[in-house]
């Protein structure tokens, strides 16, 4: 392993690769050397979002990585567990989980749907607990094994509580079964944290909302992400047990104060879950 590759021939599993933060994460992982496996459901080319995992896995090769795709759903236990067996088959093991596939639903309750409220559910906290169930195994033979998934820190103010309870408790669910991994598993040296955004990402996510364009030009790009994940997995698995970041605070610890060139422009759109102090 050189300075220049500090994830040099460690093995990443990231649920919703194909596009997005997932593939962002996976990219910024591949530039220093890592092996990077993408499940995602999208095998040919999507109408409204751009890319497939095939795509994807192009783009880690590119990146200086070596690139799997696995064609799957994260909700389908069978699904998950070919991912992982693949991982091992084709690397010899696994020693990073990135849980990033979500689902989004802010409806009002009375107007949210049983079917968006399972799909919420099903792949924020379903998908999490069979991912990294599946590689548990796998990462406790790890020297260098994390888990980092994509959910907020525990905000329990009334408003966040009230702003969309069924999205909240789904995300919350995933940042709940993080800590309590991390104190489930506290002595075998894997890194179980968190991650999210300050700011709004720009994303297909974003792009597709009511008044798209102009949360775009306020949202800072998905290298901010990577760039932090990036961060938090070169660290060892004691630092980051058991925490919460935000992205831009993982930035500044490591001497990144000017976030301008990740965009957003003056006043970025604060993400949600975030008291804007």
């Amino acid at each position: 392993m050189t300075d220049q590759h500090p994830l040099a021939d460690r093995t990443v599993v990231v649920s919703g690769g194909s596009r997005g933060i997932g593939l962002a994460i996976g990219l910024g992982a591949a530039r220093l050397g890592a092996n990077v496996v993408l499940l995602a459901k999208t095998s040919e080319p999507h109408p409204k979002l751009p890319g497939t995992v095939h795509t994807a896995v192009a783009e880690v090769e590119a990146a200086g990585g070596k690139g799997l795709a696995v064609v799957g759903d994260v909700r389908n236990e069978e699904d998950v567990a070919r991912a992982v067996d693949a991982a091992v088959e084709r690397f010899g093991g696994v020693d990073v989980v990135v849980n990033n596939a979500s689902a989004i639903a802010t409806d009002s309750t009375e107007n949210l749907s049983a079917k968006k409220f399972d799909l919420m559910m099903d792949v924020n906290v379903r998908g999490t607990f069979l991912l990294t169930k599946a590689a548990l195994p796998h990462l406790r033979r790890s020297p260098h094994a994390h888990v980092l998934t994509l959910a907020p820190p525990l905000n329990l103010s009334a408003h966040w509580l009230g702003a969309h309870p069924s999205y909240t408790l789904s995300k919350y669910g995933m940042t709940l079964l993080s800590l309590g991994w991390a104190s489930e598993y506290a002595t075998s040296d894997i890194g179980f944290s968190c991650l999210w955004p300050q700011t709004y990402i720009a994303t297909s996510a974003v792009t597709n909302l009511r008044a798209g364009d102009e949360l775009v030009a306020r949202s800072r790009s998905v290298d901010v992400m990577s760039d932090a994940a990036v961060a938090i997995l070169t660290r060892t698995a004691a630092e980051v047990n058991g925490q919460c970041f935000v992205d831009a605070d993982v930035l500044a610890a490591a001497g990144v104060t000017d976030l301008s060139p990740y965009g957003g422009g003056d006043d970025p759109m604060w993400d949600i879950f975030l008291d804007k102090s």
